[in-house]
């Protein structure tokens, strides 16, 4: 797994920590009711949030100044870091669009439902990725139309 990958799975967690109070969705309950809506809310914003704190951090660090390593391998090894640290920061600028994408979503009555199917995406799917929207059916689909179209 990538650092980029590892690091959004670890700012995800660590949001749903966060907003994980008294009340998780369960599967019983009725479908996107509106405290599965809220929690899915709080959820994205606080996602969002540790992601913009940690860009912060980023551009502050940029900030500070150049690399300054004496030996050639250090500086190499440190701009190497940068470059890793920077596309980090453009995924996680471009996850930042999903997030509002479905916050839209939340507020459009659109979420938990996918976007080809129509058919509820399962709590268990919006926990583990908030951002999803598509059942895993349609996603598995979806990705096997292009891999066929990447190989002709």
């Amino acid at each position: 797994m990538s650092l980029a990958a590892a690091t959004e799975i670890d700012v995800l967690a660590t949001a749903r920590r966060n907003v994980v109070g008294d009340y998780v969705p369960d599967a019983s309950e009725p479908y996107m009711n509106p405290e599965q809506l809220e929690f899915f809310r709080k959820l994205l914003v606080e996602w969002k949030q540790s992601i913009l704190n940690a860009a912060a951090g980023t551009l502050q660090q940029l900030q500070d100044g150049p690399i300054r390593e004496p030996d050639l391998n250090d500086r190499a090894s440190s701009e190497t870091d940068w470059g890793i640290e920077l596309r980090t920061r453009d995924r996680q600028r471009k996850l930042i669009a999903k997030i509002d994408s479905a916050l839209r979503r939340i507020d459009d009555g659109e979420y938990g439902y996918c976007e080809v199917t129509g058919e509820p995406i399962g709590i268990g799917r919006l926990i583990a990725r908030p951002i999803a929207t598509m059942t895993v059916e349609a996603q598995e689909a979806h990705e096997r139309r292009e891999k066929i179209s990447r190989d002709d």
